[in-house]
């Protein structure tokens, strides 16, 4: 790893990206040559939001110049490679222009990459230079939508209160324009708030009343995260077995595939939850199958890992580890951890005692290092139910809430999974 980044770093510029580039193997790596090439491509932005008068004539020209070699020198085959690409020619088509209107499609669909790769702190800068370079000339729908992902963004940062404005100012601004998705996506994303808070029973509340007013307007994005976000709740309350069937609809209504594996994703987490490790097996090898965002792929492959212990299926346990690991230096601290833990459960499930305490103790160690306090605390609770896999068939530490397999909703889900199968039968190379 090249050195610790200077003191005074986060003062500067787009600093997240400077970090990057210290937390990188070393200078010529592809990670590094990435960090910096974001960073002085921002930096050619920030040039668009000078008075243009006050900026000299060859400033613009000689840091295009320099910002095109950093990009000629990054590896063609990734996707962060064609977005930088695209805002550099973007920052200077805008300067040509006089309009930077013209590079905030660019910054926007960049912010979205890196929010899907859960480079969320990054992400969040984008946004913020989108807001500092856009003035007045985003319409109020662009306005509305960066808006919404910024809103976004904050949340996964756990930065509620900021979060919460930014929904409450998105919906008033909507309100304001009669745009009812974008009123209907910011009273959802502010529920979303209220479950990361805790707040359970106010969340719960305001999603039914999303998407029966989404079900009114015919909006079936809003349906479709309404249905998500209530099935989060339920899930998260205890309640997987309710909670299963909204987290199907959500996964049928959606109409973009990133989307659809997420929700896919969480209907086999539940699923497995109730006992019913059959269904969530074939629900998130779909999820693998097809593909999705790195933490959906994460997740779907740590649960897939955690339906093979639950079986005491040790061959599959161990594949789907080796998988997990292999994918474990870019998982966020949160996911790392709960790939830990699961390691942790599996082994215990399997017998192997000593090994699993070996991986609740660096679930623990991550946990603690980002400041993760639900899970730590979740983990402390787990210590003492490990020796109880040995000899109970459902032990204290699988979080199992109920064997539903009986249950309308979980029936209904699980048989429509097993056309999956159908359809893999019949498209199988002879």
């Amino acid at each position: 790893m090249m050195a610790e980044a200077a003191p005074g770093l986060r003062a500067l510029p787009h600093a997240v990206f400077l970090e990057r580039l210290a937390g990188a193997p070393n200078a010529s790596s592809s990670e590094a040559r990435l960090g910096r090439a974001a960073f002085v491509a921002l930096r050619l932005v920030d040039l668009l939001g000078h008075d243009r008068e006050a900026l000299h004539a060859d400033a613009f020209h000689y840091q295009h110049v320099a910002t095109e070699r950093a990009c000629r020198e990054l590896p063609a085959d990734r996707t962060e490679t064609t977005h930088l690409v695209g805002i550099v020619a973007s920052a200077a088509d805008a300067l040509r222009a006089d309009a930077n209107s013209l590079v905030l499609p660019a910054l926007f669909a960049y912010a979205h990459y890196l929010e899907d790769e859960m480079r969320l702190e990054q992400a969040l800068d984008v946004l913020e230079t989108m807001r500092h370079i856009s003035a007045d000339e985003l319409s109020s729908p662009d306005s509305t939508a960066m808006r919404l992902r910024t809103a976004r963004v904050l949340r996964k940062l756990n930065q509620f209160d900021a979060a919460e404005r930014s929904y409450e100012e998105t919906r008033a601004l909507a309100t304001a324009s009669g745009d009812t998705h974008s009123e209907l996506l910011s009273r959802i994303g502010r529920a979303n708030v209220l479950t990361a808070r805790g707040n359970l029973a106010e969340s719960e509340r305001a999603l039914r009343g999303v998407f029966a007013d989404a079900e009114t307007l015919g909006d079936r994005e809003a349906q479709a995260l309404g249905h998500h976000g209530l099935a989060v709740v339920l899930s998260t309350g205890g309640r997987p077995a309710d909670a299963v069937l909204h987290a199907w609809r959500a996964f049928e209504l959606y109409s973009d595939d990133l989307a659809r594996m997420r929700a896919l994703g969480d209907v086999g987490t539940m699923l497995l939850l109730v006992g019913d490790a059959e269904s969530a097996t074939r629900a998130l090898t779909e999820v693998v199958r097809r593909g999705a965002t790195h933490d959906v792929l994460d997740n779907a492959t740590i649960a897939l890992m955690d339906c093979a212990s639950f079986r005491r299926d040790r061959v599959g346990f161990e594949r789907w580890r080796e998988r997990c690991q292999a994918r474990q230096s870019s998982m966020p601290p949160n996911i790392l951890a709960t790939f830990h833990l699961e390691v942790a459960i599996g082994r215990a499930r399997l017998g192997q005692l000593d090994r699993a305490e070996e991986a609740l103790a660096m679930a623990l160690s991550v946990a603690s290092g980002a400041g993760l306090h639900e899970l730590e605390f979740r983990i402390e609770r787990i210590k003492g139910g490990l020796r109880d896999c040995l000899t109970k068939p459902a032990c204290s530490i699988e979080s199992i809430a109920e064997y539903a397999h009986e249950s309308d909703a979980v029936r209904e889900v699980s048989a429509s999974l097993a056309r999956f199968d159908d359809n893999a039968s019949r498209t199988a190379p002879l």
